[in-house]
């Protein structure tokens, strides 16, 4: 529209003292934003590194680091609508070797990146603001053409931002540093914030987890193409989740990826790794025994009783039905789904999810809560004391509530995780076979999906976790959430089995067909997904 257009508009609005305010305020509004979208950028000098920084509008606020080419981490760092954009447009080779050569370094990083940020942001801050009241008062002057109605328009541009700054101020989380959203290069993604152990709980140790992001980057960089082997961390045991295989070979070139990336001490898999459970299909559970780390597996309701018998020959295979085995310091009861649902002889009751529920309470009662003393009158030969429960349909994982701290499943094709009332985890994971030939049904594609368990290896919890994505149908995205226990020694209670358990109905996808990817690639393609609580949210028909 043409601004004389604009002018008539604004000249009828300013009719009434009402429709004047009103029209210099969204006048303010507009031309603030549109000042700090173009104008609000700095580069700036942080450690070894020149930073772009910039603010954006945005309908979330968030703070995006920029890594190029290895991909992107977000923070959910505060709640106003404006965006912090970082962007590394180089590191200074002689500095960055300086930094990783010279151990004295160590000392001063933090305090000399944490003034180097402090003073990119006092620029960044001071040119938004200049940017925004200059374009609202060329806002306003150019709609109303008098100087006043300006100068009206410039001020309240400034309202504006500095309304901007304190809800930015007021709703900052530094614990957000601990929980970042990663896409790109899935090798540098634990090394660039840490490991489990390394989380932010307080603002001061906010300092520290800056200097180690700033020193890891230099290293990405000084190493050029070839990336960083993530540093075992000795006091935590990693466990990689993967459910659903499907038969789809792909998803046995993400599980090696990720078990070398990430240095996995243990896989668990909750069921369906077959799609018919055919004889024909048992060659595809062969590449178990080229994984060189115990495999955990429960039976799904695709899987026959030949695949399980399959599975259970290959080597470093660890089948559990109804029963318990302890792996790598950590104890783990297993409960093989008791349908077989390509079996279209067996009709499947209306009442199936009750049924399924009262098989996890019977299982349960041979579970020794975790809470419950050890003594004679609550412990005994039967009894079972177990960290993980790992069942295919999570309706069998609700009847386990109470019983051990965290309850593995799959079966949706849908990831998500539930604190349930007594304390237990449900973590439901997605298709890591990116639900098979059913994926090429629907137009969506379904990304393959795992996580990486972080325990600790002296009280067997859960002490955080990194949900893995990779994109299906071509798609070479990847992304990885890392997500913290907030409360790991939480007590853990006993459930009645009388008491009634609503199950939810299922709500998973089973979209898309998932592609050869290459992890060492540069190239990706930022794959969007709903993450609301902790959950990823779809939509689409029951496995």
């Amino acid at each position: 529209m043409e601004i004389s257009k604009w002018r008539e508009i604004a000249r009828r609005l300013g009719k009434g003292r009402t429709a004047r305010i009103l029209a210099i305020a969204l006048a303010a509004v507009a031309g603030g934003w549109l000042g700090l979208a173009f104008g609000a950028s700095v580069d700036t000098p942080v450690g070894p590194a020149d930073i772009g920084m910039s603010l954006q509008p945005s309908w979330t606020g968030e703070t995006v680091i920029d890594v190029r080419p290895l991909g992107t981490l977000s923070f959910d760092s505060h709640n106003s609508p404006v965006r912090l954009s970082l962007t590394i447009e180089a590191v200074h080779p002689d500095v960055a070797e300086e930094i990783l050569s010279n151990p004295r370094w160590a000392d001063r990083l933090p305090t000399i990146i944490e003034e180097d940020v402090a003073e990119g942001l006092r620029q960044l801050i001071v040119r938004g603001v200049l940017f925004a009241v200059g374009a609202g008062f060329l806002t306003g002057l150019l709609l109303f053409r008098r100087l006043s109605r300006a100068a009206w328009t410039g001020a309240g541009s400034l309202v504006m931002v500095i309304a901007l700054g304190g809800v930015t101020a007021l709703t900052f989380n530094p614990r957000s540093v601990a929980e970042p959203r990663y896409t790109g290069l899935l090798t540098g993604v634990p090394s660039l914030i840490g490991s489990a152990q390394s989380i932010v709980t307080r603002f001061s140790e906010y300092r520290g987890q800056l200097a180690k992001l700033v020193t890891n980057v230099s290293r990405l960089y000084e190493a050029g193409s070839t990336l960083p082997i993530y540093d075992p961390d000795p006091s935590t045991i990693r466990v990689l989740h993967v459910s659903d295989l499907h038969i789809n070979p792909i998803g046995w070139n993400v599980i090696k990826a990720l078990k070398d990336q990430f240095k996995i001490d243990l896989i668990i898999d909750t069921g369906d790794i077959s799609d018919h459970g055919t004889t024909a299909e048992n060659e595809y559970v062969q590449e178990i025994g080229g994984l060189g780390v115990p495999y955990v597996y429960v039976r799904g309701n695709h899987d026959s009783m030949a695949t399980q018998q399959a599975v259970a020959k290959q080597k470093n295979a660890i089948v559990l039905d109804g029963k318990a085995a302890t792996v790598k310091g950590l104890t783990i009861y297993g409960i093989g789904d008791p349908r077989f649902t390509p079996d279209k002889s067996v009709q499947v009751s209306d009442d199936s999810s009750q049924q399924l529920l009262d098989l996890g309470r019977s299982h349960a009662a041979r579970i020794e809560p975790p809470e419950w003393p050890r003594s004679p009158s609550t412990s005994g030969p039967d009894l079972i004391r177990a960290d993980i429960a790992a069942v295919h349909d999570p309706t069998v994982g609700r009847g386990l509530s109470g019983r051990v701290a965290l309850v593995l499943a799959g079966h949706v094709h849908q990831r998500s995780t539930e604190l349930l009332s007594s304390g237990t985890r449900l973590m439901i994971q997605g298709s890591t076979g990116g639900a098979g030939l059913r994926g090429l049904e629907n137009d969506e594609p379904t990304p393959l999906m795992a996580s990486v368990l972080y325990f600790s290896k002296s009280t067997h919890r859960l002490q955080a976790w990194d949900d893995i994505s990779v994109g299906g149908l071509g798609e070479q995205s990847i992304q990885a959430e890392r997500y913290i226990e907030p409360d790991p020694g939480r007590t853990i209670l006993p459930e009645s089995s009388t008491e009634p358990t609503k199950v939810p109905q299922p709500t998973g996808t089973e979209v898309g067909s998932p592609s050869p990817i290459a992890l060492a690639s540069g190239a990706y393609v930022p794959y969007a997904s709903e993450v609301s609580d902790g959950r990823r949210r779809g939509t689409g028909r029951k496995p």
